[in-house]
């Protein structure tokens, strides 16, 4: 048996065949238009997709892997290899290979980069200022790859970092992606935004997209920042993408850098 009591079939079934075609092995539906590990690649990020492994929980081992799909363990461990690139998977060392959990540490180490002037990162206080549903615009949709006038939920949170006001966030989702999110389940959250995502809707933020532009201080960002209208800000656009590069949020923060920076180190490896 597999891991949460799936059997090998199962798994065949679940990442590469409809359930019109229990029982096929993996490799009968395997073609030779791409390398079989970029298959199998695609096939275990399907699963991980539709929620077949939990966040936090452990895949099968390569072994079993290999047995489902029918190809040999070096195949298993490259296709692996580009989902722990990708930061869906991470392995643990004498543990096995793990479902990426979207926590406060890894929003820090992954997706914030505003720190002190002394380079300490720390997670923000965020409070919600406005929830609602609305149509998208023509810019939110070209974002999102949705259609103009597609429903969206448009969010506004006052983020604050050692006990100040420093950054408005203005999130926008594709309200198709996310059915009954409500304004109390939002704030009920026990965990980070992209934890929620992950965990009731099956939706895994794997990297984003982000532009910076110097913009000067509307009034109401003036007002909830604190700083005076017209004050310089750093805007930074930030597009959050999961699997095949699908956009799932559209992110617009105005930061109050009299006092912060943004720092993004490339390639830096995850402190253990």
């Amino acid at each position: 048996m597999l891991v949460g009591g799936r059997g090998e079939g199962q798994l065949d079934e679940l990442h590469v065949s409809s359930a019109s075609m229990p029982g096929r092995r993996a490799s009968a539906l395997l073609s030779a238009d791409r390398p079989l590990h970029q298959q199998v690649r695609a096939r275990l990020a399907e699963g991980l997709s539709a929620g077949a492994w939990k966040p936090g929980e452990a895949l099968p081992s390569e072994a079993q892997l290999a047995r489902s799909f029918g190809v040999a363990i070096g195949t298993i461990r490259k296709a692996v290899d580009g989902l722990v690139a990708q930061q869906a998977l991470v392995r643990r060392q004498g543990k096995g290979t793990f479902v990426a959990a979207h926590d406060p540490r890894r929003l820090l180490f992954h997706f914030f980069h505003i720190v002190g002037r002394g380079g300490a990162k720390t997670y923000p206080e965020v409070r919600t200022i406005d929830f609602r549903r609305e149509r998208a615009g023509a810019h939110s949709a070209a974002a999102l790859a949705i259609a103009p006038l597609d429903k969206v939920i448009r969010i506004r949170n006052v983020l604050s970092l050692e006990g100040r006001s420093a950054i408005v966030d203005d999130i926008t989702l594709p309200a198709e992606l996310f059915p009954g999110l409500s304004e109390k389940i939002f704030l009920a959250r026990e965990n980070t935004i992209y934890h929620l995502y992950q965990s009731r809707y099956g939706i895994n933020v794997l990297r984003t997209d982000e532009r910076l532009r110097a913009v000067l201080a509307t009034d109401e960002d003036a007002r909830r920042l604190g700083v005076v209208a017209l004050a310089p800000l750093l805007e930074i656009r930030r597009v959050a993408l999961t699997f095949r590069d699908r956009p799932v949020e559209l992110r617009l923060s105005r930061v109050d850098t009299s006092r912060l920076d943004y720092h993004n180190t490339l390639g830096k490896g995850e402190p253990t």
